[in-house]
């Protein structure tokens, strides 16, 4: 399935749980006396509804306003949400104030320096066995 067709069935979704009916003219009405831009055409909701199209960022905060769902949810989708959130959280657990503090260090050297260091540890990791992927170019 593509971007534009996962959005419109979060779309649909969102609506059939506010208590809308899946009709684009209800779509059309209910976005356009919300939204104080100019207003949008019935073409325009019928291919958000179809997965031909995704509103722009403003429309997309007027939709999940009005159909109370976090804006991300209805444009991403929960799993990128939850996705996010865990690469936060594997950040955040298990570093002592130690670790955070070569961290800080880390990221107040200058780029030449940080290169080196990354290397330095990139080394250490793959004759340790980790799974370190190869490094882009230019970094």
């Amino acid at each position: 399935m593509t971007e534009k067709e996962e959005f419109a069935r979060r779309l649909r979704e969102a609506m059939t749980q506010a208590g809308y009916p899946l009709r684009p003219v209800i779509l059309e009405r209910e976005f356009n006396t919300r939204y104080y831009g100019k207003s949008v055409t019935l073409q325009a909701v019928r291919r958000w509804l179809r997965g031909e199209a995704i509103p722009s960022q403003d429309k997309l905060q007027v939709l999940a306003e009005w159909l109370k769902v976090e804006p991300h949810a209805l444009r991403y989708g929960e799993a990128v949400r939850h996705s996010v959130q865990e690469h936060r959280k594997q950040w955040g657990e298990g570093l002592d104030y130690l670790d955070k503090e070569t961290f800080t260090a880390f990221l107040t050297l200058p780029a030449p320096q940080r290169k080196v260091v990354r290397e330095v540890i990139l080394t250490f990791a793959r004759a340790h066995g980790e799974a370190v992927p190869p490094a882009k170019p230019g970094k």
